[in-house]
C-alpha cells in the first residue's frame, strides 16, 4: 500500500515545479554516480586481472624454499616423491642470486637465476620472449636470457650479440675486503634472448642455465635455492601444499602464487576498496538532493498527510510512504545508472573507446572485467544512502499534525 502512495507522489504533478526539477536531478545524479563507481571498479578488475596474468608468468602455482637461510636440499629420492604427489604436473629447481653483469663500459645488477630444462612447465616466462630465443644454455657453455630493463643497461641485443658478457657472483663465505674482487667468482656468458613481463622483473632478472649457476656458487649437488611447481588444471593448489609439507617437513616453505605475492594482492585489495569508498561520496552528494526533494514534497502534502491520520493511518505508515519515496529515486536512478555502466563497459571491451595514452603499456586500451559482486556492492550502497537521506524527511512527514483546509 505505501509503494502505491509513493509511486502516485512521484507521479503526480506537483504545484510547485521546483519539486519535480529536484527529484529529477536527484535521479540523474544517482544515475551517473551508480554508474561511474561500478565503471571505475570494473576499470580496476581490469588493472588487477592484468597484473594478476603478468606476476602468474613468473610466478609458478607452488615454490618450495627453506624457511631459514638460502639453499634447501633435495636428494634425489626425495625429488622422486615430490614428482609423484597427486595433482603435481611439473617440478623445476632453480637458484637465484644477485649478481654484476658488465659489458665494457656499461653495467648493472642483477638477480641471476639458473634453472633447469623443466621451467618452461612450471612459468610461461619463454612465451614472453620477444626477440632471440629462450635457451640457457649447458654448464660448459651457458647463455643468458635476459629482461629488457637488463639488457637496454648493459647496452646489448640479446638476439646477436657478438662479446660475451662478464657476470659477477659472490664467493659462498669468502670475503676479502683488501681486494673485493678476490671475494667474486666471475666468468663469461654470450646471451640468447629478452623477454618482457613487467619492469619489476624486466630490470631484475638475467635467467640461465642451473648447472651454471650452481658451478659459480660452488654449491653441492643436492643444493638448490627453491622448487617450483605447477599443479594440474583439476587439482586443489592448498591441498597440494598441505600434502607436500607433510612430505617435506618443518624446515621447508611452501607458498602458493598468493602467499609469494602477498604484499601486492594486500595492497591492490586496499586500493579497490579506497576507490570505492571515495566514489562512494559522489552517491552522497546525491542524496542530498534527495533529502530536498523529499522535505519539498513533505510540506506539499501536509493536506494529505492530514487526511491519512484522520481516516486512521499511523505514524509509522506515513513514515514509510516517504521512505519508499526515496527508495523509489534512488531505485530508478542506480537501476538506469547500473544499465548505462554495463552498456559502456561492453562497448569498452568490444570496441576499446577508451586508449591509454603512451606506448609503455602492454595493452592499448582501458582493460574492463564486468564482475556481478560490484553491481551487487554498490547496488547495496545505493540502497543504504537513500534510506539514511529518505528517513529525515520521513520522520518529519511522520510527525505532521493533522491539518485540512477550511472552505
Amino acid at each position: 500500500m505505501n509503494f502505491l502512495f509513493a509511486w502516485r507522489y512521484f507521479k503526480a504533478k506537483k504545484t510547485t515545479n521546483a519539486i519535480n526539477i529536484i527529484a529529477w536531478i536527484s535521479i540523474v545524479a544517482m544515475m551517473f554516480g551508480t554508474a561511474a563507481l561500478i565503471l571505475v571498479l570494473s576499470v580496476f578488475n581490469g588493472f588487477e586481472d592484468l597484473v594478476k596474468g603478468l606476476y602468474s608468468s613468473f610466478y609458478p602455482d607452488l615454490k618450495i624454499s627453506p624457511l631459514s637461510g638460502k639453499q634447501i636440499t633435495l636428494t634425489a629420492e626425495q625429488l622422486q616423491k615430490l614428482r609423484s604427489v597427486k595433482g603435481i604436473k611439473a617440478v623445476s629447481l632453480v637458484v637465484e642470486e644477485r649478481g654484476f653483469l658488465k659489458n665494457g663500459e656499461s653495467q648493472s645488477m642483477i638477480t641471476l637465476k639458473g634453472v633447469d630444462d623443466a621451467y618452461g612447465k612450471v612459468t610461461s616466462v619463454p612465451e614472453h620472449v620477444v626477440s632471440g630465443e629462450f635457451n640457457t644454455g649447458t654448464e660448459d657453455e651457458p647463455l643468458l636470457v635476459l629482461g629488457a630493463g637488463i639488457e637496454n643497461a648493459v647496452a646489448v641485443q640479446s638476439d646477436r650479440n657478438i662479446y660475451p658478457l662478464t657476470v659477477y657472483l659472490p664467493r659462498k663465505g669468502e670475503v676479502n675486503l683488501a681486494d673485493p674482487l678476490k671475494s667474486l667468482s666471475t666468468d663469461t656468458v654470450n646471451t640468447s634472448g629478452t623477454f618482457i613481463i613487467q619492469q619489476d622483473f624486466d630490470n631484475k632478472y638475467a635467467i640461465t642455465n642451473l648447472a651454471f649457476v650452481k658451478l659459480m656458487l660452488n654449491m653441492p649437488a643436492d643444493a638448490y635455492g627453491a622448487a617450483e611447481i605447477a599443479v594440474t588444471s583439476d587439482a586443489d593448489v592448498e591441498v597440494v601444499q598441505t600434502d607436500l609439507e607433510n612430505l617435506l617437513g618443518a624446515a621447508y616453505g611452501v607458498q602458493t602464487r598468493y602467499e609469494q605475492n602477498r604484499s601486492l594482492y594486500s595492497i591492490m585489495q586496499m586500493e579497490k576498496w579506497a576507490i570505492y569508498a571515495i566514489l562512494s561520496l559522489i552517491l552522497v552528494v546525491a542524496a542530498f538532493n534527495m533529502v530536498g526533494a523529499l522535505t519539498m514534497l513533505v510540506l506539499e502534502k501536509k493536506e494529505d498527510i492530514g487526511v491519512l491520520h484522520a481516516i486512521g493511518a499511523n505514524r509509522g505508515f506515513i513514515k514509510k510512504i516517504f521512505l519508499t519515496e526515496g527508495l523509489l529515486l534512488a531505485t530508478i536512478g542506480g537501476g538506469v545508472g547500473m544499465l548505462l555502466a554495463l552498456a559502456i563497459a561492453f562497448a569498452q571491451q568490444t570496441f576499446h573507446l577508451v586508449p591509454l595514452q603512451g606506448s609503455t603499456f602492454m595493452i592499448a586500451y582501458f582493460p574492463v572485467k564486468i564482475n556481478p559482486w560490484d553491481f551487487l556492492l554498490v547496488g547495496i550502497t545505493v540502497l543504504v544512502i537513500s534510506v539514511i537521506a529518505a528517513y529525515i524527511p520521513a520522520r518529519k512527514a511522520a510527525k505532521q499534525q493533522l491539518v485540512l483546509r477550511s472552505e
